[in-house]
């Protein structure tokens, strides 16, 4: 049964004002505590499913959602739960009325967002929703209703109702999703994988900045429809790239978690038009390698920087550098090799960006095999697990993630062949402590 305007529960002080919202699974109604005068949403399952078979699983999925954003409660972008009680049989979440507008409704109302402030949007939820994920849910339904605006800037992640476990606990048959916003493996198939919340992300931004609701997955995925390419729209090449990843039809072809995705949501830095001085301690040539650099051959400015760096630390004989001579190693070259990669790059390669992706890793000074495969999977040298071989690795600005290269720094080739794993090429502890000791 639904409860009206002007009703007063029995269980608790509350009186109910208006109902904000009917979806698939939940109703919301905004309500007044009538001893604190302090208004609250309140949300039960939707009585449309009461009769549904599968009620008894739907209100066992609702009294988790509550325990989830219980354990969350911490995060500012996700919506606070107070309370869960039951009201004549009907389970009721309280929850914290966020006072703005959805994301959807700004759009609507004053059209496309500038890119730097839909992008500061859409990080804050998908921050948020790094902290769900490692609680092991899924929330599923990330599209631009369900992420309120309030007028200090802060966004907020709202309506877990159809969130789930990454280990399903209550299994159904049926998948709520929205149609223009999730992608098709939801639709279809119910997968409730980190990637689904991706592509979720990925459309809301799209929606964003360009006043478009987009194609829906399942006619893209099943019919071959276009989704007219954001940058038609005047989106930044950098945040049409960040969409077209997140939005891609294969899952597998997506980031694999939420933080790999919003790695591309970082704006490329403008380095100054300044003609740079090719400093070296050991007379090392880098004239090779800045032509490289900026004539955009990636790879072949890769394999360029190990030469030099096997020139500079005088290891030329032994081919490789053993971590005694990277705690040696000129800083005068590394900055050298490190402001070409940066400039070139437009800040996405070089020491000082693997330093920092080392840090946000929890990457300390010894060595840490986990820790390592976690920078890996984040500069884009491991994909679920497995080390790339050198010929997988991207060689394209746009197209790699932050931090991907340089790879060769010091001792790659073997007779002249660049082959092989590259989990055995980078001393990433070594060369994070020699970019803080050189000031990069």
């Amino acid at each position: 049964m639904l409860w009206t305007p002007g009703q007063i529960l029995k269980t608790r002080p509350f009186r109910i004002e208006s109902i904000l919202g009917q979806g698939g699974f939940g109703l919301t109604y905004k309500a007044t505590h009538l001893r604190l005068n302090h208004q609250v949403v309140l949300k039960t399952p939707n009585a449309g499913l009461q009769n549904d078979p599968e009620y008894v699983k739907f209100v066992r999925r609702f009294i988790k959602e509550g325990q989830t954003l219980a354990k969350l409660s911490h995060n500012p972008g996700i919506v606070r739960v107070s309370d869960l009680f039951e009201e004549n049989d009907i389970h009721c979440l309280v929850m914290d009325l966020v006072v703005g507008q959805s994301l959807f409704d700004s759009v609507q109302q004053h059209g496309p967002l500038p890119d730097t402030e839909a992008v500061a949007i859409i990080r804050q939820i998908g921050e948020a929703l790094i902290d769900v994920h490692q609680a092991g849910i899924v929330h599923r339904d990330a599209h631009p209703g369900n992420i309120m605006l309030r007028p200090n800037g802060q966004a907020v992640l709202i309506d877990f109702g159809i969130a789930c476990e990454l280990v399903p606990m209550v299994p159904t048959s049926k998948h709520f999703a929205h149609r223009d916003f999730a992608p098709w493996e939801q639709q279809m198939e119910g997968s409730g994988q980190p990637t689904v919340d991706i592509y979720a992300l990925a459309a809301s931004l799209y929606y964003a900045v360009t006043g478009q609701t987009p194609t829906p997955s399942v006619k893209r995925h099943f019919q071959n429809a276009a989704l007219p390419p954001a940058k038609d729209f005047g989106v930044e090449d950098w945040v049409n790239l960040a969409i077209e990843k997140g939005m891609e039809s294969d899952p597998q072809k997506r980031p694999q978690s939420m933080q790999d995705w919003l790695d591309y949501l970082q704006e490329p830095q403008t380095i100054p038009s300044v003609s740079l001085q090719l400093q070296s301690a050991q007379g090392v040539d880098y004239t090779r390698l800045r032509d490289l650099l900026a004539a955009g051959k990636w790879r072949e400015a890769d394999q360029e920087t190990n030469c030099v760096i096997l020139k500079a630390a005088r290891r030329e004989v032994d081919g490789w550098l053993d971590s005694e001579s990277i705690k040696s190693f000129p800083c005068d070259d590394l900055r050298t090799i490190e402001q070409l990669w940066v400039k070139y790059s437009q800040g996405r390669f070089g020491f000082s960006v693997q330093q920092k992706i080392w840090l946000e890793v929890g990457g300390k000074d010894d060595y840490d095999y986990k820790t390592e495969c976690k920078w890996a999977e984040r500069v884009g040298w491991q994909k679920g697990g497995r080390w790339l071989e050198y010929d997988d690795l991207t060689f394209n600005n746009q197209q790699a993630p932050r931090g991907h290269l340089p790879v060769s720094v010091g001792g790659l080739e073997t007779e002249g062949c660049w082959s092989g794993s590259v989990e055995a090429w980078y001393d990433v502890p070594y060369w994070a402590n020699k970019a803080v000791s050189c000031n990069l």
